[in-house]
């Protein structure tokens, strides 16, 4: 058994400074039973938690890190950024190079907006999104999550998925009323929804694959659908990439899928593991942004020179020609070896997988939505999490999030963590 006792020290200390001992709900493992691990460092695809503990980390701090922990290259440029001085809320020569880099490479980005966290660009983008169209509206999916503002969190995913909240407190009835709801992957649901409201829905938003109630992958043909109907009622389509930007390619899903929205929401990568959010799009669009525009949004630290520094040299990094196929490869065989392992363990469990992003739910078959992704069995993941910590593999505290390998994994990692699995799975 693995000793935890200085965690346990520190998670109690957490309890009576901060709300539920943690700073984002997740991190409690309430889902999976048990109390959390303090981590301490990390290095490549491997942390260390406060008692000396190695694990394999499949979290990477929820997606950020592709180039693993503490990658080289990251830590070198933030030194150097960190002696240049850590903040000046002044226009910086980093946030033009970011800003270069991610318009050349993501398709529907003609000028960007830099924040602070990709709750903030989502909210940004509604707001920019009901500026450029005078209409109040907006249509979500159930399951997917967009960060927690007001009425956004309406059969949301992430968290609330995990802690089985329907809404939240304090977000006003009438404010959540112009947030309507469709069916993941449901057309028919989406037609009947334009068919009464149309004239009034300012924009859709969607993780074009749904990361935050497992990795759930759309249907063939329906990202293409949403593009189609939202141009028929004048309405902006938005691509939450905040997961799947740089993750699933260059150009994030909207260059995987063939499908450019018209404003698209960045987080997570593209600031090599910093606070960073940022969204963007048409150049009309973007022109309402303050202070070209109306549409006021502001923030202090956005642009930051560290998180700037760190995206900078991430997205340079993979640029270089191979990466995303390594990357697919590796999160492919992994997925491929869980599967096997669950065959041997004859435990019935379906993998979803895309590029570097997967899921092991614990159901018959393979979720197309939230309401199939919910019949999953959060205690039989909650034991599995608990064997495969106990092995030394790091697995995100809840059924309903994602895997995310990173390119500093690497086939010794892949080894022991499906043996430690089919383990797992027989037990």
């Amino acid at each position: 058994m693995l000793a935890h006792e200085r965690s346990r020290e520190i998670f109690g200390q957490a309890r009576e400074l901060m709300p539920g001992g943690v700073n984002s709900p997740v991190r409690a493992f309430g889902a999976v039973g048990g109390e959390p691990v303090v981590m301490a460092r990390g290095r490549g695809s491997h942390i260390w938690d406060v008692d000396g503990n190695e694990y394999i980390d499949y979290v990477g701090s929820w997606g950020p890190l592709v180039l693993g922990h503490a990658h080289p290259a990251v830590v070198d440029v933030l030194q150097k950024a960190a002696a240049r001085g850590t903040s000046f809320g002044a226009l910086t020569e980093l946030e033009v190079e970011l800003a270069r880099l991610v318009c050349a490479a993501v398709p529907s980005i003609e000028r960007v907006r830099f924040v602070n966290s990709g709750t903030e660009a989502a909210m940004s983008a509604l707001r920019l999104a009901r500026a450029f169209t005078g209409r109040d509206k907006i249509l979500k999916f159930e399951g997917c999550y967009h960060g927690h503002a007001d009425g956004l969190l309406a059969r949301a995913g992430s968290g609330v998925a995990t802690l089985g909240l329907p809404d939240s407190a304090g977000v006003p009835a009438s404010y959540a009323a112009e947030t309507l709801l469709a069916p993941y992957n449901d057309a028919g649901a989406v037609e009947r929804v334009f068919a009464a409201h149309g004239r009034g829905i300012a924009a859709v938003i969607i993780e074009p694959v749904a990361a935050n109630m497992g990795v759930v992958l759309p249907e063939p043909g329906y990202l293409r659908f949403l593009r189609e109907i939202t141009e028929r009622h004048g309405t902006l389509l938005i691509f939450d990439e905040v997961i799947t930007g740089f993750r699933l390619s260059l150009g994030g899903a909207q260059m995987y899928f063939g499908v450019v929205p018209d404003l698209t929401c960045l987080g997570k990568i593209i600031g090599g593991g910093l606070p960073v959010g940022a969204y963007g799009g048409r150049a009309d669009v973007m022109a309402l942004v303050a202070p070209e525009g109306a549409m006021y949004q502001a923030g202090t630290l956005s642009g930051n020179p560290m998180a700037m520094a760190a995206g900078i040299v991430t997205l340079r990094l993979l640029s270089n020609e191979g990466m995303y196929r390594g990357l697919d490869a590796m999160g492919a065989a992994l997925a491929e070896g869980l599967r096997e392992a669950a065959r041997q363990a004859e435990a019935a469990v379906v993998v979803t997988q895309l590029g570097s992003m997967l899921t092991v739910f614990f159901v018959e078959e393979a979720p197309r939505d939230y309401a199939s992704a919910k019949r999953a069995d959060a205690v039989r993941y909650g034991r599995f999490f608990g064997a495969m910590l106990e092995a030394g593999v790091s697995l995100p505290p809840s059924q309903f999030e994602a895997w995310f390998v990173s390119l500093a994994h690497q086939q010794a990692d892949f080894e022991r963590t499906l043996e430690s699995a089919e383990a797992a799975l027989r037990a």
